[in-house]
């Protein structure tokens, strides 16, 4: 099933214009994650991934996330067929600790290797993930690492109905 996409508005992205395999574009925009009044990260200079029916995942620059923020996930790791093998971090905001809430790509394929080392985030655990100060809210599902923004329209993959897209 193909889903319908949705109308786009002055100044939206359709996720069903981006590419696959994805594409590394350099996002132009300021992405900033901020949990308990701490500014976890805060960037202008973060990468986006995307991918059809995928709203963009933020890579930021490890010296942008605030020192002493990621530590070592004991959860591991996981594999992409597109970016290579991916590793884990705990997020440790004040005395609150995010397990597994970021990853990043040690040693990404060729096609990515502008990731390298570069941190994304899911944006549900935290009081704000903004990108240009418009908040974004996680993509549907838990799994995939999108921030949903009033700048991208859908559907997007990872709601109910959504596996085979």
């Amino acid at each position: 099933m193909h889903p319908t996409p949705d109308p786009t508005g002055p100044g939206q992205e359709s996720v069903w214009e981006y590419p696959r395999p994805p594409a590394l574009d350099v996002s132009g925009r300021r992405v900033r994650i901020v949990h308990r009044g701490v500014i976890v990260a805060d960037t202008a200079a973060a990468l986006r991934v995307l991918e059809t029916s995928h709203p963009p995942t933020y890579y930021i620059p490890p010296g942008d996330v605030a020192a002493g923020v990621l530590r070592a996930s004991a959860q591991g790791g996981s594999w992409c067929e597109w970016k290579g093998v991916a590793r884990y971090w705990d997020a440790v905001v004040g005395d609150e600790v995010f397990p597994g809430v970021a990853w990043s790509y040690p040693q990404p394929s060729a096609t990515f290797e502008g990731l390298r080392d570069h941190v994304a985030f899911y944006c549900a655990p935290f009081d704000e993930c903004l990108v240009d100060g418009a908040r974004a809210v996680a993509q549907p599902g838990g799994f995939y690492g999108g921030w949903v923004t009033p700048s991208v329209a859908g559907p997007f993959k990872g709601g109910p109905g959504s596996r085979f897209w």
